[in-house]
């Protein structure tokens, strides 16, 4: 990028490291039943066809690394592909669950050419859950009806504490949909908008998202929707956890892959490569905040978030005003909110290029997977500079890529391994009967769309925090913390609350 040169590059070719195939695929309109692995290969053999030159890129691969697949269990996913294409890569890596990998694969991937380790290497990922959940549905078992491998085979298994805390637990703050509208609220309380406007500000960002997501043939959902639409509860868009309607949630349930192929600047000119075709990879930098959210100095913002984003752009020298395609991760729309507020991007600078979790669709780890093949296509298309931002766990890790149409003056500028941030944990309490004020909070709502379990951070008295759950089916608790169903509207965060321990959990009394 001109904009960036200071002086000619006299970095090694052989040490650049660019992208020269992508692949996607999505099972949208296709019948289900096809398994993880099966979809992946598919989006691999999509990528070797991108590639004009006919190269066996996948088959010379030194390195093979791998998004963790959900839907259904392998041995080794990345020695699966290995063996399915013939290769013998000296380095075969299979990530651990999080959404910040596909960003940290490629800076892994972008180091190791750039230091001689590597010359070709292929990053992969996707998840069948559509295909896994229908087949369930139907009685059908994956193994004997839908022949799908038995590498173990099954459903993964996980440790519970992928999920958090023990404190976390104990407040039933173990699931994405209850923990980011934690965030969400006090984001919203600390810039002094009111629910209304809020909601009003994230059905714009995601019916934007929607349009995006129209025009990507590898969408899930595929179709533009409104504001309103977005915006406004009802039976099908039903509140998840408030303020997010299901409309606002990431959709796990897809059946969509995607692999690209990384090799040195020489390697790509040799192989005859068009120039046309090479996105270079400049290089990121990843962040990881404590991973007990009650750890956290603030729920209104995100210092992980910040760093990896800032030092991405530091170390390749340049600013916000430089980028012409941005991806933030966007499982819930305080994600790209935080991000945007944060860079200070223009209106005109739409955060994402795939359509966004809700839209596109959100394949779990290997989301941002699809970030990046399509950020490449724009770049292909005559954009100058992309960041691509992936976040994992509860706004914990983070990791942030950019990407080119023209090297870098000094080549490779990133870093895989993540700064690891730490901070005074603010002193916590018990649960006890007392005053509260609250801090932020979250309220689940039945399918019946009622408040029905209200998940709450506050200080007591003495400062401390205090984490806890209302017990469900507490309608009436849940009520009193809800930011609807009260007449007249009143700001819950901030205000005081009376509650009463009750058997590990809290109920509001003076309602």
């Amino acid at each position: 990028m001109s904009s960036v040169r200071h002086e000619a590059s006299t970095v090694d070719p052989a040490r650049i490291p660019v992208i020269v195939a992508i692949g996607e695929t999505s099972g949208r309109g296709e019948p289900v039943g096809v398994e993880p692995m099966e979809l992946i290969t598919l989006a691999a053999t999509a990528a070797l066809q991108d590639s004009p030159t006919s190269e066996p890129w996948i088959r010379r691969a030194d390195s093979i690394a791998f998004c963790h697949i959900a839907s259904w269990a392998y041995a080794s996913p990345a020695g699966a592909l290995a063996r399915r294409f013939g290769a013998t890569p000296a380095d075969l890596f299979d990530a651990p669950i999080g959404g910040q990998w596909p960003a940290r694969l490629l800076d892994r991937a972008a180091a190791r050419i750039a230091s001689g380790e590597s010359t070709v290497a292929v990053i992969a990922g996707g998840e069948a859950q559509a295909s896994m959940s229908a087949l369930v549905k139907a009685g059908r078992d994956p193994v004997d009806d839908g022949g799908w491998s038995t590498d173990p085979g099954g459903p993964p298994t996980f440790d519970l504490d992928q999920l958090g805390s023990v404190a976390m637990h104990e407040a039933g703050l173990i699931s994405p949909v209850r923990i980011y509208p934690l965030f969400e609220s006090r984001f919203r309380f600390e810039t002094g908008l009111d629910p209304e406007a809020r909601q009003a500000e994230c059905s714009e960002l995601y019916a934007t998202f929607s349009v995006v997501s129209e025009k990507n043939p590898y969408s899930w959902n595929g179709r533009a929707r409104t504001a309103a639409d977005i915006g406004t509860p009802s039976p099908k868009n039903r509140i998840v956890c408030e303020p997010y309607p299901l409309s606002m949630n990431a959709m796990p349930f897809v059946d969509q892959a995607a692999c690209i192929v990384v090799t040195s600047l020489s390697e790509a000119r040799e192989r005859g490569v068009p120039e046309s075709d090479i996105v270079y990879v400049w290089g990121g930098a990843g962040a990881e905040d404590t991973v007990d959210i009650l750890d956290r100095s603030s729920f209104g913002r995100s210092p992980a978030m910040q760093d990896a984003m800032d030092r991405a752009l530091h170390g390749a020298e340049i600013g916000v005003e430089h980028l012409d395609v941005l991806d933030v991760y966007s499982c819930f729309p305080i994600v790209p909110t935080l991000a945007t507020r944060h860079l200070g991007t223009p209106k005109s600078l739409i955060p994402s290029v795939t359509g966004g979790h809700s839209s596109f669709g959100g394949p779990l780890s290997s989301h941002s997977l699809h970030s990046i093949t399509a950020s490449v296509r724009e770049i292909r298309g005559g954009k100058r500079c992309a960041l691509v931002h992936a976040n994992g766990g509860y706004l914990t890790y983070h990791h942030s890529v950019l990407l080119a149409g023209d090297q870098h003056p000094l080549g490779y500028i990133g870093n895989p391994e993540p700064a690891v941030l730490t901070a005074d944990p603010p002193p916590r309490a018990p649960v006890e009967d007392g005053d509260l004020v609250v801090e932020t909070v979250s309220v689940e709502h039945s399918r019946q769309q009622e408040p029905n379990q209200a998940f709450l951070v506050g200080k007591d008295e003495r400062g401390r925090r205090v984490a806890a759950q209302t017990a469900p089916g507490d309608t009436a608790s849940a009520h009193a913390l809800s930011l609807y169903r009260r007449e007249p509207a009143r700001e819950i965060i901030g205000a005081t609350v009376s509650v009463e321990s009750n058997e590990g959990n809290i109920r509001v009394r003076g309602r």
